[in-house]
């Protein structure tokens, strides 16, 4: 594509989360006039119970929810976008549904979705489209359509255990000192409890606690953590 060219948003369908390139299913689907705005949704669960009597309770966090992503886009075979004019949007509407939505025999559920616009990417799952029909042609055959999709983060379960794991205390990490850090915080911060900062002293050769250097770098290593 050539430098300073609009580009379309797409969506290509796969039949696994991997999504790699032997695993596409069908056409790339490419947004007539891309999308004006597009909503991502952040959700977390937490504990709802409460005592008896009581005026409140702190509300201690349960589970991340996948992340949703939803966007309207346009249908229209009048003509007047792409100088294209077709009986009816029917075939291109079911066409877009059976992409997204329809369930595949041959996986026995429904495809895996990458979605890409420039430098956006979302990948996983439709668990709604909402079609709006706006204009129609003599004999009632629809001409137009507005086409809500909403997508739920479906992220492959290997990608998803090795990020997880990135904040591991059982892994080797890196930190870059910031301004006001102090060693016991930045252990909390990694192990949950600040009682090892004396190990990561000795890891990193650190005899003044108090002083650390900003913009340095501190490793942070695999430590054992013992019963009580």
């Amino acid at each position: 594509m050539a430098d300073g060219e609009l580009k379309k948003m797409q969506i290509e369908a796969f039949s696994s989360p991997e999504m790699k390139a032997d695993q596409k299913v069908g056409d790339t689907f490419f947004a007539l006039i891309n999308p004006e705005s597009y909503t991502v949704d952040l959700k977390m669960e937490t504990q709802q119970g409460q005592g008896q009597g009581t005026s409140g309770k702190q509300q201690r966090f349960t589970f991340k929810l996948p992340e949703e992503f939803s966007f309207e886009f346009l249908f229209d075979n009048t003509g007047i976008v792409d100088g294209k004019p077709k009986t009816n949007i029917t075939d291109d509407l079911q066409k877009f549904k059976d992409l997204c939505f329809k369930h595949d025999g041959d996986i026995h559920e429904p495809r895996h979705l990458k979605i890409a616009w420039g430098t956006f990417l979302f990948k996983g799952r439709v668990t709604a489209i909402s079609i709006a029909y706006k204009l129609f042609s003599p004999d009632g055959s629809p001409i137009r359509a507005m086409v809500k999709i909403t997508i739920k983060n479906s992220e492959d379960e290997k990608e998803r255990v090795a990020r997880e794991r990135n904040s591991s205390p059982d892994l080797t990490h890196k930190r870059v000192v910031k301004k006001s850090d102090t060693i016991y915080w930045m252990s909390y911060k990694i192990y949950n409890d600040p009682k090892y900062y004396l190990q990561v002293a000795r890891k990193n050769n650190i005899h003044n606690f108090r002083k650390l250097r900003t913009g340095s770098d501190i490793l942070f290593p695999p430590i054992e953590k013992r019963k009580t």
